[in-house]
């Protein structure tokens, strides 16, 4: 990494290319200003260096670094942007989601234009394929980066499980929500953990030097926004979103980085925002002479115009052509929509859910599904499970607990709970499907009920009985102790059910009472993803609980939050 030149050099014809992208987002961004005035789309005015540093991180990773797919996750700001000049997004749908057009899916309620997501396939410059999946979200800020994380592990182990690093996630922050929400912390804790590292993210932070109306020495107690990133030893480059060059470099830098040692790093986009939080906002209320140095200040792709100018690379004539010809385009596909009736919103990684319904009625819901199995085939499986290996040594409780399931099983026909979740696990293993069980002592279970993983007594060796159906041909078993969070891991998880139908992805509450720690997943994610973007979800929560009179904290899992947000066919309680 460090072994040659890092200076910022590049050739005219990459200077021209960063020159062109960069205006395409100052002229989108202008063009969307000038046609739909008022409307929300939180600008990336201030910071569009962003858009030529994504173009070449990009290219580099798919042309010098066999990055085969991106994962995206961001929240509003400058998301349009993005998703138009970095995902090629078809502008005549997003013109579409300004004028505010119905869906032709009566069932689907959608969401404000930057909430979504989208999926594409693009190819580089130099003739390589890279899949980009930007993640879609709520207005909840950095709840996406655990969803992500989820996503783009489990493309990991399901399509890239040779060389993971070949899906890149990539999260842009803003400078108050990296500092201040929690869940950044979750999701940085794991890193280097092994049931839930993506070896390695790309941090971008778009920083404003503002949070809404509020100032850093009033939203954070550190002297940089990043300064979470010293905790886990990520490298972190301050850069200033006025030199685009710098933004390029530093971004290239990164992607170097991870993909050198599979480890976060964090790029600090220093620049602004041009108008206030959103376009109908007045930020001299809050910020006068702020915005009013903000309201003199030549945007970026002046900037580096001008340098290039100067330089000799292009005349004034040529980008002056290339900002025409790009507004031009604009106008084609904005009268272009203008014939278009509905809006169309396609969900991210639909290859993924082929074969799959959306279910939009309840007795689609209801109908009954034929759960039973060959019972020959069943006792096969409960020997399997219940047979610890013979050379291995076990405490006697643990020996004791796995003999009683077999003698319950055979000479009583009977299971407990723990036995009938191995047998669920087993015949879902033994015909191919892949099961995810993760949270919080889930490998032994909470209250001492499952053993899904034993340990050997004199080593601590990990033995997983269920193992024995995966080695004989059958699906993969992943089950994972989680670090001590709800909130980040069951984000974590509903990201990773998003990507594979065909897992049992399970997130177990250590005590059902605790599951509320992740209530804005279940409220802005779990529950609506469907209605809102179209993505399909089979996550499984168990939130196991009982009725010893121990109080308000251990007794009941509050499954009265969970009815009350049962609604249009979205889950089941």
């Amino acid at each position: 990494i460090y072994s040659g030149d890092y200076t910022a050099t590049f050739s005219e014809e990459e200077k021209v290319r960063i020159l062109q992208k960069l205006a395409e987002s100052t002229a989108l961004e202008n063009f969307f200003h000038n046609k739909y005035v008022g409307q929300k789309r939180f600008s990336l005015e201030g910071n569009e260096a962003l858009i030529p540093g994504l173009d070449a991180l990009i290219e580099a990773a798919a042309d010098r670094q066999g990055v085969k797919e991106v994962v995206i996750g961001m929240a509003h700001r400058g998301r349009l942007n993005v998703l138009v000049n970095i995902l090629g997004k078809n502008l005549q749908d997003v013109f579409s989601e300004f004028d505010g057009k119905d869906y032709p899916n009566p069932e689907f309620d959608g969401d404000v234009k930057y909430h979504l997501g989208l999926t594409t396939l693009r190819k580089t410059a130099k003739g390589q394929e890279v899949l980009l999946n930007l993640a879609p979200n709520p207005s909840h800020l950095e709840t996406v980066s655990a969803v992500l994380q989820g996503v783009a592990r489990a493309k990991q182990d399901n399509h890239y499980a040779n060389n993971p690093s070949q899906v890149l996630p990539i999260v842009m922050h803003g400078d108050a929500a990296v500092s201040g929400q929690g869940i950044v912390y979750e999701v940085m804790q794991m890193e280097r953990l092994r049931g839930y590292t993506t070896k390695g993210t790309i941090h971008i932070v778009i920083n404003n030097q503002i949070g809404f109306t509020t100032n850093p020495f009033d939203s954070r107690s550190t002297t940089y926004c990043t300064d979470i990133a010293k905790g886990f030893q990520a490298p972190i480059l301050h850069v200033n979103s006025d030199d685009t060059e710098a933004v390029v470099h530093a971004m290239l830098l990164a992607l170097e980085y991870r993909m050198a040692f599979g480890y976060d790093v964090f790029l600090d986009l220093v620049g602004y925002r041009k108008y206030g939080h959103n376009e109908g906002d007045e930020p001299r209320f809050t910020q006068p002479v702020l915005y009013k140095i903000i309201g003199s200040h030549h945007n970026p792709t002046a900037i580096y115009t001008e340098k290039l100018i100067k330089e000799g690379v292009i005349t004034a004539k040529e980008i002056e052509a290339y900002e025409e010809q790009y507004r031009n385009y604009l106008d084609v596909e904005l009268e272009a929509s203008r014939k278009k009736e509905l809006t169309i919103i396609n969900p991210i990684m639909q290859n993924e859910w082929e074969g799959f319904e959306h279910i939009a009625s309840a007795e689609q819901m209801l109908q009954r599904v034929d759960t039973s199995f060959d019972k020959k085939k069943l006792d096969e499986l409960a020997a399997l499970i219940t047979a610890l290996p013979e050379d291995k040594k076990f405490i006697n409780k643990i020996s004791k607990i796995i003999k009683d399931r077999h003698n319950i099983y055979f000479d009583e026909q009977k299971v407990d709970w723990g036995m009938a979740e191995h047998l669920a696990f087993a015949t879902l293993l033994s015909e191919g499907y892949d099961v995810r069980l993760s949270g919080e002592d889930v490998g032994r279970g909470t209250f001492s009920h499952r053993h899904a993983v034993v340990k050997a007594e004199e080593t601590e060796e990990e033995i997983i009985p269920l193992s024995h159906i995966t080695a004989q041909g059958g699906g993969k078993l992943h089950v994972y102790n989680s670090l001590l969070s709800e909130y980040g891991v069951l984000g974590f998880e509903y990201g990773y059910s998003l990507t594979t139908p065909k897992t049992l992805t399970i997130w177990e509450a250590q005590f059902g009472d605790f599951a509320n720690g992740g209530q804005i997943m279940m409220d802005q994610y779990i529950c609506c993803g469907e209605d809102k973007w179209k993505n399909q979800s089979g996550l499984v929560m168990l939130l196991p609980h009982g009725y010893e009179g121990q109080g308000a904290e251990h007794s009941s899992a509050r499954l009265e939050r969970y009815l009350q947000l049962c609604a249009t066919q979205n889950m089941y309680v």
